[in-house]
């Protein structure tokens, strides 16, 4: 796409407003070329990139479009009167895109239901089953940068878009080649303001899911620390945590009041040690049981808790969702299984789940990563199984089928609730982990990722998975390699026989490398982000007797993981 040639094409637009003219014209170079050299791509989650004019930024007019082209599809696909759902996080402009997106579809005659200001990305998810709607939307980049915004866009099962309406809605947002193609004119009879009816009944579900009522009780001085790090976690997680019966729970208070510049952050994202430092203070002050934080649409949480030496630790992703899944499982136990339910996990996520699930004779089921995958696998199996939790290595956890998203809100809850159960065996948090390590092998997980950003680094991405795929390594940190899974082609290879067979997961551009003393390396390229992923898995076996020094030699494994792939 000529980059000039496009930014003529919204000059001569009557749709323009003045100062986007003025922005416009005062562009050049290569402000010009990255603004406009093509159209932010909405893709199957919908659209991700930085603020400001152009046809390769986040703005009113590639929200407008968005929704437009959603519009004419939600209308094509349902008979009769279509309505959606519209929530935003604390984002700047995420209000107003908000607005904007209400209006478009209000004026292509959709039922609009506008939540009255911020929420977490999990209530849309359930206000669109809960209100019946034909699909949804939330304003939020999650926990990317201050300079990103995003559109997320849901079906009527309130999961994000999966094949055959993903594509179909991009073919359609595509068809949309101007902003004059965008009826922003809206029909304020049209749209519906939703607030704390839905809160109620949303937080009543959630409370719901609670599986150890009586340890909350004798437990209720547990001290919590929380943190929303400036997003929506502040309008219903203290809230819902206090109606529970928690009465020692500390809001991190220089960090509660929403604010889409996070002042006190690098980054609003409850996985960077950094984010949470302000939590940890608090903790060291009070002497804290548990700390959370959630990222700006609160979607994803963060832990730390006291290691063996009483002082805070943080757990990374998969070592959280190892204790959700082994926690309800173990109750799920004591009430008695029927034998139809499941647990979920993606490629990347620890094997760890599925040990436990194993030793519990509940089934696993692995999908690609995103829960759009795991909303997916719950459809499917809807009538015949039973979903019990899930979840994924990027802090990202679901509990129940009430909402098909990963949700931060409920999973605080789980987590407070799990805390109390082990602290009325006079146990930690740190010591269940430790106790799980104990019984099924201590497990590592690693992550390095690769920011490549603009056209350029899109390309080296790419290439970078072509010479993984052409030239795969023989053996990794000492061990040689199995197997070759390439989600790409749905080949799984057995490298000494030679042979391959098929993966039923779908088609991703994903390659993992299995060793044979269980090591597992994945490759991916971030769907969200500018970015490349490498997931590293390494294991111990259950004979060891000092944690401190297994997780070293788990660690120096990971460093000629590294080394090996020249990373």
């Amino acid at each position: 796409m000529d980059a000039k040639l496009k930014a003529k094409e919204w000059l001569m637009s009557e749709s323009l407003d003045d100062t986007s003219r003025q922005q416009i014209q005062s562009m050049s170079g290569n402000d010009l070329e990255e603004a406009f050299y093509k159209n932010l791509e909405f893709g199957t989650g919908g659209l991700r990139g930085i603020m400001g004019v152009g046809s390769n930024r986040v703005n009113k007019y590639t929200i407008g479009m968005a929704t437009q082209g959603f519009s004419n599809y939600l209308k094509e696909s349902n008979p009769g009167q279509v309505s959606v759902a519209v929530a935003h996080d604390s984002r700047n402009n995420s209000k107003t895109f908000a607005k904007i997106t209400a209006d478009v579809f209000s004026a292509n005659g959709i039922k609009v239901f506008l939540f009255e200001n911020l929420r977490p990305t999990p209530e849309l998810s359930f206000a669109i089953r809960h209100l019946k709607c034909n699909g949804g939307v939330v304003l939020t980049a999650s926990h990317n940068p201050r300079e990103y915004n995003g559109y997320k866009a849901y079906w009527s099962d309130g999961a994000q878009l999966i094949t055959p309406h993903d594509t179909n809605v991009i073919d359609h947002v595509n068809q949309i080649s101007s902003i004059d193609d965008v009826n922003f004119t809206p029909n304020p009879g049209l749209i519906e303001t939703i607030g704390e009816s839905i809160d109620k009944e949303y937080l009543e579900m959630i409370k719901g899911l609670t599986l150890s009522n009586e340890s909350i009780k004798s437990q209720k001085d547990l001290k919590i620390v929380f943190s929303p790090i400036h997003g929506t976690g502040i309008t219903l997680i203290p809230r819902v945590l206090s109606e529970l019966g928690f009465e020692n729970v500390h809001v991190v208070e220089e960090q509660s009041n929403p604010d889409g510049d996070f002042p006190t952050v690098v980054y609003p994202n409850p996985e960077e040690e950094e984010a949470m430092t302000m939590a940890l203070k608090k903790a060291g002050e009070i002497d804290a049981d548990l700390v959370m934080a959630t990222d700006p649409d609160s979607d994803r949480v963060g832990i730390a808790v006291k290691n063996s030496q009483g002082k805070f630790q943080l757990l990374n992703g998969n070592q959280t969702g190892v204790l959700i899944v082994y926690y309800l499982l173990t109750k799920w136990s004591e009430s008695g299984f029927k034998g139809n339910e499941f647990i979920v996990k993606t490629i990347v996520t620890t094997e760890l789940i599925k040990d436990i699930a194993d030793d519990f004779n509940v089934n696993c089921y692995d999908t690609l990563t995103g829960f759009k995958h795991i909303a997916a696998l719950i459809a499917k199996l809807e009538g015949r199984e039973t979903f019990i939790g899930g979840g994924e290595e990027s802090y990202g956890y679901m509990i129940g089928d009430n909402v098909r998203d990963k949700d931060a809100v409920a999973s605080c809850v789980i987590l407070a609730e799990m805390t109390a159960w082990a602290r009325d065996q006079n146990k930690s948090l740190f010591e269940i982990l430790l106790y799980i390590y104990k019984k099924y092998g201590l497990y590592h997980e690693a992550l390095k990722s690769i920011v490549k950003k603009g056209m350029s680094g899109a390309e080296e991405i790419q290439e970078m998975m072509r010479k993984f795929r052409d030239n795969p390594p023989q053996s990794l940190a000492g061990s040689e390699v199995s197997t070759i899974i390439d989600y790409q082609s749905s080949l799984k290879k057995d490298i000494k026989s030679g042979l391959s067979e098929e993966v039923s997961i779908p088609q991703s551009n994903v390659l993992q490398y299995l060793t044979e003393d269980g090591t597992k390396v994945s490759l991916r390229p971030s769907g969200t982000e500018p970015k490349i992923k490498f997931y590293f898995s390494v294991k111990s076996g259950t004979e060891w007797s000092d944690y401190d020094s297994v997780l070293d030699e788990l660690k120096n494994k990971v460093h000629k993981l590294l080394v090996d792939l020249a990373l």
